[in-house]
């Protein structure tokens, strides 16, 4: 395993997985908020006649559904949104019912959310040597593939991820986090083998399943997909020239981020994981349920159960602590990685929904707090102007604006109040 400053750990790695049994790194439109914020939800079809795509997996279905206001650059002197972006790694459906009860929570509260889609997820096992990951074996995989039952539901749950406003990003394929085939090791072009084959599954799931009882995923990917993370955030300054060749309009991979606004790499936006705090210790942990796992049970999925209490309840707190430094100082938008598992008896989960619905319940006392999709933030980055950016960029960890809001963006701001380094 990596480590970031402590015990902030990112990732594990294939003999760690196996050790550990994980799979882990794994329309009408709405009313346009004041700052372009989002209004309420839409129709969950998309109005205009689908177009099918190469063998009928994909169909081009017209503009998203149940989307954002067009986004707006801030007004002079005006209070930054908080941006909540909750993601999944893998977004595979496997039978424990993860992907329908978080969409059932972003729909009952009008979020939207990235989901990293692993593009082997849609590819049967009988059919896996068609994948060709650089340096490893055909057909081979850190994270196995799923049932034909499974695939089914993935699909389904997929598609109407996306027809209720959420992106579908990529967290590639076989999620290879060591040895000689790590993704650490690959080039740039091996990059663009491996995106070019997680999007091949993804657009002929028809032929590679012989399904033909499902409707087609309601998108177009080549279109649809401007981002991922890459699996236990290895390889980014390889992947980066590859995926700024493609298009791509921001990257997810980098570990330990701290909380602050975002700067771009090699001209995409870079979105890390962050460094939020963990109660009961001095250092700090990354905003991902596998990295709470990591400081709780160090080796296993399946503790004793007389820790869980404790664990949910810290893990709820440690998102929530980095949820508040950013919201009551510098407004940094808030990332939070997830993956549909029940380690440690599905605490993790109930962590992030207690979290999601604390967040929600700031939200309803009327602050502007937007649960967004990487790619609806990258839209509302890309119309603020530069200056404003860097202003925004200027504040560290915890860092509020000496003077308000107003005073900070007029450039007589000269920074914030007590340590930044502290959780406020």
């Amino acid at each position: 395993m990596r480590r970031i400053g402590r015990r902030g750990l990112i990732g594990l790695g294939a003999g760690a997985a196996a050790a550990m049994g994980l799979a882990a790194c794994g329309s009408q439109k709405s009313g346009t908020r004041p700052g372009g914020g989002p209004g309420k939800g839409g129709s969950s079809s998309p109005t205009a006649t689908a177009r099918p795509l190469g063998d009928g997996s994909t169909a081009d279905t017209g503009t998203q559904p149940n989307q954002l206001g067009k986004p707006v650059p801030l007004e002079p002197g005006e209070t930054p949104p908080q941006f909540v972006i909750f993601s999944w790694d893998g977004a595979g459906e496997v039978g424990n019912g993860l992907f329908p009860r978080f969409l059932d929570l972003a729909k009952e509260h009008g979020a939207h959310m990235t989901f990293f889609l692993s593009g082997l997820y849609l590819l049967p096992e009988s059919k896996k040597r068609m994948y060709l990951p650089p340096n490893n074996r055909p057909g081979a995989s850190d994270i196995g593939y799923l049932t034909d039952d499974h695939i089914r539901v993935t699909l389904q749950n997929v598609r109407r991820a996306w027809l209720e406003g959420h992106e579908i990003g990529t967290h590639f394929n076989g999620h290879f986090c060591s040895g000689f085939g790590t993704v650490a090791r690959w080039t740039p072009k091996q990059w663009r083998s491996e995106i070019e084959q997680a999007k091949s599954f993804v657009k002929g799931w028809r032929t590679n399943t012989g399904f033909q009882d499902l409707p087609p995923l309601p998108f177009d990917y080549d279109k649809e997909l401007v981002g991922g993370r890459t699996p236990c955030l290895l390889g980014q300054d390889n992947l980066l020239p590859t995926a700024r060749e493609l298009g791509w309009r921001y990257d997810a991979s980098s570990p330990g981020g701290r909380q602050r606004w975002p700067e771009k790499r090699q001209g995409l936006w870079d979105f890390p994981l962050q460094l939020i705090p963990f109660p009961g210790h001095r250092f700090e942990v990354l905003s991902m349920d596998y990295n709470m796992l990591a400081n709780q049970s160090i080796s296993t999925t399946r503790a004793p159960a007389h820790n869980y209490p404790g664990w949910r309840e810290q893990s709820t707190n440690s998102y929530i602590a980095g949820f508040k430094r950013a919201f009551e100082t510098n407004r940094a938008p808030y990332f939070i990685g997830n993956h549909f598992e029940q380690w440690n008896g599905g605490i993790y989960m109930d962590a992030v929904e207690g979290a999601f619905k604390h967040i929600v319940r700031e939200k309803e006392k009327g602050a502007d707090i937007r649960h967004v999709s990487f790619r609806q933030f990258t839209d509302w980055l890309d119309v603020q102007r530069p200056e404003v950016v860097r202003k925004l960029q200027s504040l560290d960890v915890g860092q509020r604006p000496a003077g308000g809001w107003k005073e900070f963006f007029s450039g007589t701001g000269k920074g914030g109040a007590g340590d930044p380094s502290q959780a406020a």
